[in-house]
C-alpha cells in the first residue's frame, strides 16, 4: 500500500483562505443602500410652496385704472369692504369727480358715504338722476374728462429728504412740543396727500414699494380742478345734515362741492349767517383756555407751530363768528366721520381749493342739523 502524504493543517487552512478570497473579489460590489424613505418620526426637508401670482407693474395697474369700467359692481349705497383691495372704477370715479370739483375727500377706491355725497351732487347739478349710484348715464358724463386718470410717479430725493415728524395724533401738548411743527410723518403719507389719495389705498395699489427709497415707481391717481379765481366763490353753504360744503358765484351757479366734517353734538357749528373775515395760510395755532371750553385745560395756553399735521391743517378761512373758520386736518381719511370742536373741517387739498375763490365779505350760511 502507497503512503498517503499527509498535508499539514495550517497550509489547507491557508489555501482555503486564498480561495475564499479569489472567489469574493470576483463578484460585483455590492450597490450603496439607499436612504432611509421619509416617515412621521423624520419627516425630512418640507417641499418649497408653489409660486404665488405676481403682483401688477405699476404701468399694469395704471391701465387698468384707466379701462375700469362700471359693470358688474355694487350699489354706491352698500359700503366696500374694507379687507378687500380697492375698486380701480371707484378709484376712477372718485378721481374724476374731484377734477369736477364734486370732491370724494380721500381717493380709496370704495363706495363710501362721500363719495355718495359726490356723486349724488354730481347728478343733481348735471341734471341726472339723484340716485347716488354709478349708473350708466352717470358714468358716460364723468368719463367726458377723456383723460387718464392714473399715472406712473418716481420717488424723487426731496420726496424722502423730509423733514418728518413723530405722528402725534391731536395731542396739543405733544405737538406744541413739536421743534419743527407737525409736519407729514413719512413719504407715504406725504405722497398719498399730494395725490390726494387714502394713504392705504396708495400702499395696496403699489405693494413692496419702499416709499422711503429714491427711485422707487409708483402708480398714484391724477386729480385736480382747475382752480377757483380769487373772488369768484361769493356765497358759501355748509350743511350740517349733509357734512358737506358747497360753494356758489355771484349768479348763484353751484362752482364745488366738498365733504365736511361740521362740529359736533357737544360742540356745535354756528348757525345762521355769517362771512369771512379773511385767510390764513401754513398758520400756526394757539390753544387758549380762556377762550375755549375743550381740550388740555390744565396745560395752559398752547403754541402749535404751521404744519399740515397741526389742527388746522395748512390754510384757515377766518368767520367774523368768533374762534370759528373753516380749514383744514391732519387726518384727511375722517373727513366726514368724526367730530369737530365747532368748525368746518376739511380736507388740506379741499381748503386750499376753497380758500383760493373766497374774498372778505364771502357769505357764509350754515343750514341743517348735525346728524338731521
Amino acid at each position: 500500500m502507497r503512503p498517503v502524504s499527509k498535508v499539514p493543517a495550517a497550509l489547507l487552512m491557508a489555501a482555503a483562505a486564498v480561495f475564499v478570497s479569489a472567489e469574493a473579489s470576483a463578484q460585483p460590489a455590492p450597490a450603496p443602500a439607499a436612504p432611509p424613505a421619509p416617515s412621521a418620526l423624520h419627516p425630512g426637508p418640507p417641499a418649497p410652496p408653489p409660486p404665488g401670482p405676481r403682483p401688477p407693474s405699476p404701468a399694469e395697474e395704471a391701465k387698468a385704472i384707466d379701462l375700469a369700467g362700471p359693470h358688474g359692481l355694487p350699489p354706491s349705497d352698500q359700503p366696500g369692504d374694507k379687507s378687500a383691495p380697492p375698486d380701480p372704477t371707484f378709484i376712477k370715479a372718485e378721481t374724476l369727480l374731484d377734477r369736477a370739483r364734486f370732491s370724494p375727500g380721500v381717493i380709496d377706491g370704495r363706495a363710501g358715504t362721500n363719495f355718495r355725497h359726490a356723486l349724488a351732487a354730481y347728478q343733481d347739478a348735471n341734471h341726472l338722476p339723484t340716485s347716488g349710484d354709478l349708473d350708466p348715464k352717470t358714468w358716460a358724463a364723468l368719463i367726458r374728462d377723456g383723460k387718464p386718470v392714473a399715472a406712473l410717479y418716481t420717488i424723487t430725493p426731496q420726496d424722502v429728504a423730509g423733514p418728518f415728524a413723530p405722528d402725534v395724533g391731536e395731542d396739543f401738548v405733544k405737538l406744541a412740543a413739536l421743534p419743527n411743527g407737525p409736519g407729514f410723518s413719512r413719504p407715504s403719507e406725504m405722497l398719498a396727500e399730494r395725490f390726494h389719495m387714502d394713504e392705504d389705498t396708495l400702499k395696496a395699489l403699489n405693494p413692496g414699494v419702499d416709499f422711503a427709497k429714491a427711485g422707487s415707481q409708483i402708480v398714484v391717481a391724477e386729480p385736480g380742478a382747475p382752480p377757483l379765481a380769487k373772488g369768484e366763490v361769493k356765497r358759501i353753504e355748509v350743511s350740517k345734515s349733509k357734512a358737506e360744503v358747497s360753494a356758489f358765484d355771484g349768479a348763484g351757479k353751484l362752482l364745488a362741492v366738498y365733504p365736511a366734517t361740521v362740529g359736533s353734538t357737544e360742540r356745535p357749528s354756528p348757525s345762521g349767517t355769517h362771512k369771512v373775515n379773511g385767510v390764513a395760510w401754513n398758520t400756526d395755532y394757539t390753544y387758549d383756555p380762556s377762550k375755549l371750553h375743550w381740550g388740555p385745560r390744565s396745560h395752559g395756553k398752547l403754541h402749535i407751530k404751521p404744519g399740515p399735521n397741526g389742527p388746522v391743517g395748512v390754510v384757515w378761512i377766518d368767520l367774523n363768528a368768533p374762534s370759528y373758520g373753516i380749514h383744514g386736518t391732519p387726518d384727511p381719511s375722517k373727513i366726514g366721520k368724526t367730530a369737530s370742536h365747532g368748525c368746518v373741517r376739511l380736507t388740506n387739498w379741499d381748503a386750499v381749493a376753497l380758500a383760493q375763490g373766497v374774498h372778505p365779505g364771502t357769505v357764509v350760511r350754515f343750514t341743517g342739523t348735525r346728524g338731521g
